[in-house]
């Protein structure tokens, strides 16, 4: 954790089960689905006072030993804002990844497994070239897998769909 929290600002990095994990920039189907996801989901928060919406790159500390992480979009309730100072230290209520080319394996495992074991209540990977989304609820201390749709995601969480 001491090395990472020295890297340079700004700087595309996760740190997971204490191994940092590097990234390139996303390319250009990524970050416009992220926009427009992220300013849908910022509007419609705001409006319905239900909390606060970061984009990446915006440290989660999941604990304050091992796991450090940048999830595209993360959204924390209005009930939980205490967890927000500098950045996130604790468990955001919902998580939104966008693939990285390359990467896939990273989203779909690695950080699903990482998200579920420390209970993130809605987590929703996207396929930035195909829009097909896979969402995941936490139930029972387990993830359950939601439909998966293309171009929409409906949050139960904020009990809304958000399209893109």
């Amino acid at each position: 954790m001491e090395v990472y929290k020295q890297l340079p600002e700004g700087t595309l990095a996760e740190l997971i089960e204490g191994t940092i994990y590097m990234s390139p920039s996303p390319i250009r189907s990524h970050q416009r689905i992220v926009s427009i996801l992220s300013s849908k989901m910022i509007l419609f928060t705001e409006d319905t006072k239900a909390g606060e919406v970061y984009v990446a790159p915006f440290d989660v500390y999941l604990d304050e030993h091992l796991n450090a992480v940048q999830p595209d979009i993360v959204f924390v309730s209005t009930a939980r804002l205490s967890i927000i100072s500098q950045h996130i230290h604790g468990v955001p209520d919902l998580v939104v990844e966008v693939l990285s080319e390359g990467n896939e394996s990273h989203d779909r495992i690695r950080k699903k497994n990482l998200y579920e074991r420390f209970g993130v209540k809605e987590y929703w990977i996207i396929n930035p070239e195909t829009k097909e989304v896979t969402g995941y609820f936490h139930d029972n201390n387990q993830y359950k897998e939601l439909d998966k749709t293309v171009g929409k995601i409906t949050s139960r969480v904020l009990n809304h769909t958000f399209e893109f």
